[in-house]
């Protein structure tokens, strides 16, 4: 098995990045999910509601700054804002974070037509994992939902594809729709990822935290914004367990290093 492709999702709720390589930190990607939009009284928004959040893409660049970039408004580079002030924030297991500005709330504000701000993630480390979701104490969690890496297959993709042609119209899911990190392809099995415990891609070794369950924001045609059924619909049918359905697994890096396309990936 290899890797197929590499994602970052710099501010939370927006477009990926897609890369060819990434540094692979404690908390996470590089660049993944360290940012959030949120509304005027700290609540972060998420692309299930404010589903025009995913057609910002944020590209990092020189020190960590980003470039933002939508359909018919002028690019934002944004700096990160070390040293900037703390603002209160309402997200899971983290009270405080740091406001990136101005400008980028006027951008932002003008895309969703509402005021927001952005802020910043400073230190990844005062959100650590859950022990509900796998962690273990102390290891550090970027603004990911509940674990550092999202891994999703092909052949768990396809597999998902026939169940929809078989019970109703085709129709090819992008997987961008589930917000994955990681790639893989070239397993025999699919959802044999849901058994994996101990994995190493490239030189990293990582460990299972839980499976990941699925939102309605997987609903939305990242490209269209069309609102559809799928695929909870039949993931519900097949893949439902404890009143969710699930579809990935997350995964822990137990050292830093890089993941690259092409990376071999090997089960312990």
């Amino acid at each position: 098995m290899q890797v197929q492709s590499v994602h970052v999702y710099p501010i939370k709720a927006t477009a990926p990045v897609d890369l060819t390589s990434a540094h692979v930190e404690l908390a996470g990607l590089r660049d993944d999910r360290r940012w959030a939009v949120v509304d005027p009284h700290g609540a972060r928004l998420n692309a299930t509601t404010h589903d025009r959040l995913l057609m910002v893409t944020a590209t990092p660049g020189e020190l960590g700054a980003l470039t933002l970039t939508a359909p018919s408004q002028a690019s934002l580079t944004v700096p990160v804002p070390i040293g900037g002030p703390e603002v209160p924030v309402n997200v899971t297991r983290l009270s405080t974070m740091i406001d990136a500005g101005d400008a980028a709330a006027a951008w932002l504000s003008g895309l969703l037509d509402e005021p927001v701000r952005l802020v910043w993630q400073d230190d990844p480390a005062r959100r650590p994992i859950s022990q509900q979701h796998g962690g273990l104490g102390a290891e550090p969690l970027s603004l990911a939902d509940t674990g550092p890496l999202l891994l999703t297959t092909t052949s768990s993709l396809a597999q998902l594809e026939a169940w929809i042609a078989q019970e109703h119209e085709p129709e090819p899911m992008a997987m961008q729709r589930f917000r994955p990190n990681v790639v893989v392809d070239g397993s025999d099995v699919a959802f044999a990822e849901d058994d994996w415990r101990g994995i190493h891609i490239g030189d990293v070794p990582y460990r299972f935290a839980e499976h990941c369950d699925r939102c309605m924001v997987t609903t939305i045609d990242p490209v269209t914004l069309a609102h559809g059924k799928e695929p909870i619909r039949t993931l519900a049918r097949h893949r439902k367990w404890a009143g969710k359905t699930w579809f990935g697994i997350r995964i822990i890096p137990l050292a830093t290093g890089k993941v690259s396309v092409g990376d071999e990936v090997t089960i312990a």
